[in-house]
């Protein structure tokens, strides 16, 4: 469109201008050069109307062409943009018309996670000059001082790595060399970090610095030996902290056996034919005998609580055998019941069931002699049985010899 912009003007500009009339001829004098010179002098004089307005027309659209030209260029070389990229620090200059950092990855195929990092970050604008960085990161499991846990880096070394995680490497023991140089497929790494600890042993205090990995390897590094039934405050494989106070301790023991006894059980057994509350020992139980074996130590000179370690049976218990009473007890006896029990239980014994004189004679409720009881059918001595029981027999009594068994207190029988 410029270009025909252009012709139209100069086209104007001819049709409005009059006639030029025709140059006057000159002669032309041949130079002592020959025709060569004349063609070289003719040349210059062509060129030299050329510079006239007319000449100025004409160059004019062509003028145009070249600043369109000159431009676009301009545009051109002001989108590219000189860069140095550094990935995983191998660093590289190129061009790019990318407009900021992403594109720029995309367009040289990096690929970015979650754990890498990218300086500037991936939205910022891109210049020329600009330096941007990619370091990848990578997996590292990681055992700090018996701790295992998986971090990320972008260390390319395990002493870079360390550095930054912010452990302290100096003294530490590490189970791969420091200059080893971390993959992206990242590794395993343990580390232990030098520790304070301190033993109490034999009434001194040792202090030392250590990498150990167990307490029993720091017992060697500190001098310290444990004898067959030694042992630490902590369990000697344990992993020591740093600024643990570790007791060894001494420890003497000796054995000892104990006869001791074995309780026996009681197994009863109902009986029909006795009454309710009447308890018969069929067969008397009988303790048993265990022979044990005790652990006797001591701990730096304190005794300790002794320790069961053996056991053995020498004799079995024996079971008790009693027949339980099951025979409803009668509680009326013709010629006996009208008459006032409870007055002569509180007489005779304060309405005790349990009671027994002074002499150890007579019990129960009514003062019972064994050999009375027994007639009357009852079975061991009166003070054992229910106080039911005993009134029964006693108004048995009563019917056989009326109130002379009670010299003292029958006559309660009758208000």
């Amino acid at each position: 469109m410029a270009f025909a912009s252009y012709e139209t003007q100069e086209a104007a500009l001819v049709l409005s201008r009059p006639p030029v009339p025709a140059p006057t001829p000159v002669p032309v004098t041949v130079p002592a050069g020959g025709r060569a010179e004349a063609r070289r002098a003719a040349r210059r004089r062509k060129a030299g109307r050329g510079r006239g307005p007319e000449g100025l027309r004409r160059l004019l659209p062509q003028a145009m062409v070249v600043v369109v030209l000159a431009g676009g260029t301009s545009a051109f070389v002001a989108n590219d943009k000189a860069v140095r990229l550094s990935v995983d620090g191998a660093p590289r200059s190129l061009h790019t018309f990318a407009d900021d950092v992403r594109e720029l990855l995309d367009d040289e195929g990096i690929t970015v996670g979650d754990h890498d990092i990218v300086a500037p970050a991936p939205g910022a604008a891109l210049a020329s000059g600009d330096v941007i960085v990619v370091r990848y990161g990578r997996p590292v499991t990681l055992t700090l001082d018996g701790h295992r846990r998986r971090v990320w880096t972008t260390a390319r070394t395990v002493d870079g790595a360390l550095r930054q995680l912010g452990v302290r490497a100096e003294g530490a023991y590490l189970s791969v060399s420091r200059s080893m140089e971390i993959t992206r497929k990242g590794l395993t790494l343990d580390v232990r970090t030098e520790r304070t600890l301190t033993f109490m042993a034999d009434g001194r205090e040792r202090v030392i610095r250590t990498n150990a990995a167990t307490v029993r390897e720091a017992l060697a590094e500190a001098g310290i030996t444990l004898g067959a039934q030694d042992t630490t405050s902590v369990p000697p494989d344990s992993f020591p902290r740093d600024g643990q106070t570790i007791t060894v301790m001494r420890i003497t023991g000796t054995k000892e056996i104990r006869e001791e006894p074995i309780p026996y059980t009681t197994e009863r057994t109902r009986d029909p034919d006795l009454f309710a509350g009447i308890q018969v020992v069929e067969r008397q139980g009988r303790q048993g005998v265990r022979r044990v074996t005790y652990a006797l130590r001591t701990v730096n000179g304190v005794k300790q609580k002794p320790r069961r370690i053996a056991e053995e049976i020498v004799r079995e218990p024996v079971t008790q055998k009693i027949r339980v009473g099951s025979k409803p007890l009668p509680s009326s006896v013709a010629g006996a019941d009208g008459l006032d029990w409870n007055a002569l239980a509180q007489c005779e014994s304060g309405g005790r069931p349990g009671a027994v004189d002074s002499s150890g004679t007579y019990g129960g409720l009514y003062q019972f002699d064994p050999g009375t009881w027994r007639a009357l059918g009852g079975k061991g001595v009166a003070q054992n049985a229910p106080a039911a029981e005993q009134t029964y027999r006693a108004k048995k009594l009563y019917v056989q010899r009326g109130a002379s068994p009670w010299p003292h207190c029958g006559r309660r029988l009758y208000r």
